[in-house]
């Protein structure tokens, strides 16, 4: 689903992953450092916190899962920070670039610029991607 860049609707998901960061940030052992709030075609909003370990979980992926578990398939805007105050706007990693590309490539996503934020289609991000459904061939 396509949706069009709101700017005040953008910064108050940015201000809510903000939220969620200062809320759980870990200064000390640095497992929570990272926040995330995904805003849904219904309008909801589902925020995560990255869980650190070995093979832990980015704040994006446990936004995720929290609007899938809440029943959500559409997702619309997704917003992350980073830092004790959530200070820093964080593109998505390789990691969940493809998993929000297998899931909604139309979604937009906050991303820094050199004068502040914008927001870009997650297929944008992660050009000549590969897509689950369709089936490998060798040339």
């Amino acid at each position: 689903m396509a949706t069009v860049h709101d700017v005040a609707r953008d910064a108050k998901l940015i201000a809510r992953a903000r939220e969620v960061i200062r809320r759980n940030y870990d200064g000390v052992k640095k497992n929570h450092t990272v926040g995330a709030a995904l805003r849904c075609a219904s309008g909801s909003v589902y925020v995560g916190v990255n869980v650190y370990s070995l093979h832990g979980a980015c704040a994006e992926v446990v936004a995720i899962g929290a609007a899938i578990t809440a029943g959500e398939r559409e997702f619309a805007c997704l917003a992350c920070v980073r830092g004790a105050e959530g200070e820093e706007i964080l593109p998505p990693c390789g990691n969940c670039r493809q998993l929000l590309h297998d899931y909604a490539p139309d979604c937009r996503v906050v991303v820094p610029t050199g004068d502040g934020w914008t927001t870009v289609r997650v297929a944008d991000l992660l050009p000549v991607s590969y897509k689950q459904e369709e089936e490998f061939r060798w040339p």
